[in-house]
């Protein structure tokens, strides 16, 4: 029985995958300078395929984002003037 096309994933091919095909092998090979041309491309030795850890993004407001949600960032607005009460 085949998948509903509303329940396929689009990006499917694009997430991490343990297993390379033989042009990913072979592409990684020549980045490593392990691979020439003319080599037999059956047998080919093995690639190690780790995913990168990506770490998390941080978001940092800018003075006119914090300008636009009504809070000033300012060291002089927020410490309270001597002398008023």
């Amino acid at each position: 029985m085949s998948v509903d096309r509303s329940l396929r994933i689009t990006g499917a091919l694009k997430r991490h995958r343990n297993v390379l095909s033989r042009g990913e092998r072979i592409e990684t090979l020549k980045d490593e300078e392990r691979w020439n041309q003319g080599d037999a491309v059956i047998g080919l030795p093995k690639v190690a395929h780790r995913k990168a850890a990506a770490g998390k993004k941080t978001v940092e407001k800018t003075d006119e984002a914090a300008a636009a949600a009504g809070t000033d960032q300012t060291p002089a607005a927020a410490a309270p003037t001597p002398g008023k009460k």
